[in-house]
C-alpha cells in the first residue's frame, strides 16, 4: 500500500500487533567486526580434543563422579563394555549429579550409570561443521556434545569450554590483548565523596 492510499484518517491508524519478526527486523545483524565465518564451517575435528571417559553401564556413579573430578570433566560417556571400541548408549553429566541424584536424595553408591544416564545421547560425525555443534548446544541445551565414528563409537567430547578456547584461539589478538579490567574506571569512588 503506498502512503497516499491509507484508508484511515491522520491518527486513526490501527494498531498493529508485534510480531516476532518485527523485532528480528529491528536487529542490525550486519554488525561483525573481524568474525570469520569459515570458522564455523572448520570440521569439528580441527577443534583441539581430548580422550572421552568411559564406563560401562554397570559402573557406579561414584566411580564415574570421581574420574569426573580426577580429570576435571564435566560428563563421561557410557558403552556396553565401558570402552572405545563399542557403540555409545549414553552420557552422564555433572547435570545428573544434581537433578538425578542429589535433587531426589539418592546415594550414588548405590546407583550404577544405567540407572541414572540420559540413554542415546545425540551427537556428531568427526565430519561436522564447528556450527553444528554449536547448533546442538543452542537448541538442545547440552554443554557436552559426543563426537562419533560410523560406527557410533566415541572418538571424543566437546565441551562449552572448547568452544570458548576455539574462539579465543582464533581472535587471540582481539580477546587475550584487552586491559586488566573492564570500565573499571565507572566503578571507582570519586575522591572525597
Amino acid at each position: 500500500m503506498r502512503a497516499h492510499d491509507n484508508p484511515y484518517p491522520a491518527g486513526d491508524e490501527p494498531m498493529l500487533e508485534a510480531t516476532d519478526e518485527s523485532y528480528f527486523d529491528e536487529i542490525d545483524v550486519s554488525i561483525k567486526p573481524g568474525f570469520d565465518q569459515r570458522l564455523l564451517e572448520s570440521p569439528v575435528a580441527t577443534m583441539a580434543r581430548r580422550v572421552p571417559i568411559v564406563f560401562s553401564k554397570d559402573a557406579t556413579v561414584t566411580e564415574a563422579v570421581r574420574a569426573m573430578q580426577r580429570e576435571h570433566r564435566g560428563c563421561v560417556l557410557v558403552t556396553e563394555d565401558g570402552t572405545r571400541q563399542t557403540a555409545l548408549i549414553g552420557i552422564f553429566t555433572e547435570r545428573d549429579v544434581l537433578f538425578r541424584i542429589v535433587d531426589r536424595g539418592r546415594n550414588p553408591q548405590e546407583l550404577v550409570l544405567d540407572d541414572v544416564m540420559m540413554r542415546d545421547p545425540e551427537v556428531l560425525p568427526r565430519t561436522a561443521p564447528v556450527a553444528w555443534v554449536l547448533n546442538k548446544m543452542s537448541v538442545g541445551g547440552f554443554r557436552h556434545v559426543p563426537i562419533v565414528d560410523e560406527q557410533c563409537r566415541p572418538v571424543f567430547i566437546v565441551s562449552v569450554r572448547d568452544i570458548v578456547d576455539f574462539l579465543v584461539a582464533s581472535f587471540p589478538s582481539e580477546v587475550l590483548n584487552l586491559p586488566p579490567d573492564f570500565d573499571c574506571e565507572r566503578y571507582r569512588e570519586r575522591d572525597g565523596a
